[in-house]
């Protein structure tokens, strides 16, 4: 079906204001934006190559609107092709980062990528804005959570997102989409998560990346690593740890059948390889300005990180970091000079110390003190426990750890979910224990829902792998003409040289065929039964 010239005039009267259930539309903007260009790379896409998008014209659509009652506030932009043929027909609306929602910079990069693949693309701010963190709207006063923004951040919004989405496009074309898709990773995983379950007939096709959700679990793990060093009043230096992560590597590495230097196999790892080994061998640091070795404190650290936090009492709280990760943060999500990891320190005249992770210093003092003043860092093993607790009583609703998809699954939607082995933030097994229980509560489930591990990748992008940039394709040929992904391929950067390797649905691995000779060749790798 053609699009009628007169239907791509790009202004607010060409649309007809959304009907959203429980929502007032406050505004409608429209503006063309002509000859738009960008270079996209493969890491703002998460499951797509890089692309150039050359002169490309479409209609910003802005929606405002309110929930009456709640004195929120909620803008939706969505871009739609406006030359013909540009449009393929399809809706792909992004995710978010952080506590960020969408409308951001990550997300209008996800967006670039979906209009160069020729989709109208929407993202939404929830009504919290653009930042990543959550100071300027987690609380209404010292001691009261904003929980009517933190429910739009939750849910709320993505199920409104995809309403006025689909209506923008049967205003402004004519039609609705003929299929509509979600792409995400972190929050934006965690997003297509909640679609899945709490609105499974929003999108016929759902791609998420390392999901940052069981938030309760999730946000205490991120803290486990300075909660144990303070408890035990032992700070290790940088070197050591990124020392015991090389010896993991190379001692872990040929478990798949293949040394290329990354661990595919981790619980395998975790299971054979002692970082206390490592106690006691010298280390070439350069930083500290004299001979080291590796410390005691440095194995009990890299080993609690690994296996996730735990209460005094041996309960486990939640999962840990697959070994190999970098525990001190120097990858790409580093903030300048600033390390990011979950077990990163600072030394200064031969003195170190615990940095605290962003986010869940934000998540402590703003959802669980409930007071912006809280000394995050300072938390002893006692009060972290009693939050971790504390977390799961008032904040399950946002959990987005249900694993009944059955609606979802008779709706005939299709779920792709993906997360790297070598996550810096959120760990892995998180990602494989939902599958697992949504395995063991809904039948047939790889008939509707796959998920892939990536050995070597960081979180969302980021180290040795790179992203698995046929997924969303993949996910598209399954949604429209019922082609199962088997297995998915992948890059993986070997000292400068390219390796091809698969990617298979979880619980099955790629093994390296030793008869065939060549480790860098996708023919070579083949799932396990």
């Amino acid at each position: 079906m053609s699009i009628s010239p007169s239907l791509l005039t790009c202004g607010p009267s060409a649309f007809t204001p959304p009907t959203v259930f429980g929502a007032e539309i406050l505004s409608i903007n429209a503006a063309p934006v002509i000859n738009f260009s960008a270079s996209v790379p493969s890491a703002l896409r998460f499951t797509g190559p890089s692309l150039q998008v050359r002169n490309a014209t479409f209609c910003n659509v802005t929606v405002t609107y309110t929930h009456p009652g709640q004195d929120d506030s909620v803008t939706v932009e969505a871009w739609l092709p406006m030359k013909n043929p540009e449009w393929n027909g399809r809706l792909q609306a992004v995710g978010g980062g952080g506590f960020a929602p969408g409308r951001f910079e990550l997300s209008y990069g996800t967006m670039m990528g979906a209009l160069g693949d020729g989709y109208a693309t929407i993202t939404t701010d929830a009504g919290v804005g653009s930042s990543q963190e959550p100071s300027k709207w987690a609380l209404l006063s010292k001691g009261n959570v904003n929980l009517y923004k933190l429910r739009n951040l939750a849910a709320v919004s993505l199920n409104d997102e995809a309403i006025i989405g689909k209506s923008l496009i049967k205003s402004f074309y004519g039609r609705g989409p003929a299929y509509s898709y979600w792409n995400g990773c972190s929050q934006g995983g965690r997003q297509g998560m909640m679609l899945a379950q709490r609105y499974p007939k929003a999108y016929d096709g759902i791609a998420a990346g390392a999901p940052a959700f069981y938030w309760p679990e999730l946000f205490a793990s991120m803290q486990w690593a300075e909660v144990f060093m303070n408890d035990i009043r032992s700070y290790p230096h940088p070197c050591e740890l990124t020392a015991i992560t090389a010896a993991a590597v190379k001692f872990c590495d040929g478990l798949d059948g293949a040394v290329d230097g990354v661990i595919a196999a981790p619980d395998e790892c975790l299971a054979k390889f002692d970082p206390f080994q490592s106690v006691g061998q010298p280390l070439n640091c350069t930083t500290t300005g004299a001979p080291k070795t590796i410390s005691k404190t440095a194995a009990m650290v890299a080993n609690a990180t690994w296996h996730g936090p735990f209460t005094k009492n041996g309960k486990r709280i939640w999962f840990g970091l697959s070994p190999g990760t970098d525990l001190n943060g120097q990858g790409p999500l580093s903030n300048g000079s600033t390390p990011l990891g979950l077990a990163t320190t600072i030394c200064k005249d031969g003195a170190c110390a615990a940095l605290t992770f962003p986010l869940a210093d934000f998540w402590v003092r703003y959802f669980l003190a409930k007071d912006p003043d809280f000394k995050t860092g300072t938390m002893t093993r006692a009060e972290y426990e009693s939050f971790a607790h504390a977390a799961r009583q008032e904040y399950s609703w946002i959990a987005t750890d249900d694993p009944e998809l059955s609606e979802f699954k008779a709706a005939g939607g299709k779920l792709l979910s993906w997360h790297g082995l070598d996550d810096i933030v959120i760990p892995p097994k998180g990602t494989t224990h939902y599958h697992s229980a949504v395995s063991a509560l809904v039948p047939n489930t790889d008939s509707f829902y796959r998920h892939y591990q990536v050995p070597g990748m960081a979180h969302c992008f980021g180290g040795p792998s790179g992203q698995p940039t046929r997924l969303f394709d993949q996910l598209r040929a399954w949604v429209e003409n019922g082609t199962v992904p088997e297995s998915s391929p992948v890059d993986l950067t070997v000292s400068g040289q390219i390796h091809q390797r698969i990617l298979c649905p979880y619980p099955k691995r790629a093994i390296f065929d030793k008869h065939c000779g060549d480790v860098a060749l996708e023919r070579c790798w083949a799932c396990d039964k």
